[in-house]
């Protein structure tokens, strides 16, 4: 009843049904250097990209179609630092990312604390050229 996978971050895939996803967001942030010049309007020089950031929301009704366990895989690999390849549905590959927040906001709890639904928001950020896990493994 899970449905076909739609995106993965690393081992966590996000599926049709379960754990899915509702929206989507990209945010790339580029820096502009100002040089001062005499008599007209300052100069911009582009020194490259600063960041990118990738949002992913979601919300999830574990008794009906579960995907709990796998939001709590994606907080403990926050947990443990580790960067994670982030992959689309069409297999376009985005890069490594580094989990950088993740947010819930359960409700419609049951008698035993279980909520019944759990929106969810992922946040994470590309890493820069010259860091690869390979590079952690020593180059294996």
């Amino acid at each position: 009843m899970a449905g076909p996978v739609t995106m993965a971050l690393g081992p966590f895939m996000f599926r049709a049904h379960g754990f899915g996803y509702t929206g989507v967001g990209r945010k790339l942030d580029t820096s502009w250097a100002e040089i001062e010049t005499a008599g007209r309007l300052n100069a911009l020089q582009w020194t490259g990209p600063r960041s990118e950031v990738v949002t992913i929301n979601g919300v999830l009704f574990p008794k009906e179609f579960g995907g709990a366990g796998t939001l709590e895989g994606v907080r403990l690999a926050a947990k443990s630092g580790i960067p994670l390849m982030l992959v689309s549905l069409g297999g376009k590959v985005f890069g490594s990312h580094a989990i950088q927040k993740v947010e819930e906001d359960r409700a419609y709890h049951d008698r035993h604390g279980a909520p019944g639904r759990n929106a969810y928001t992922i946040e994470v950020k590309r890493m820069g050229a010259g860091f690869s896990l390979l590079s952690l493994l020593g180059g294996i």
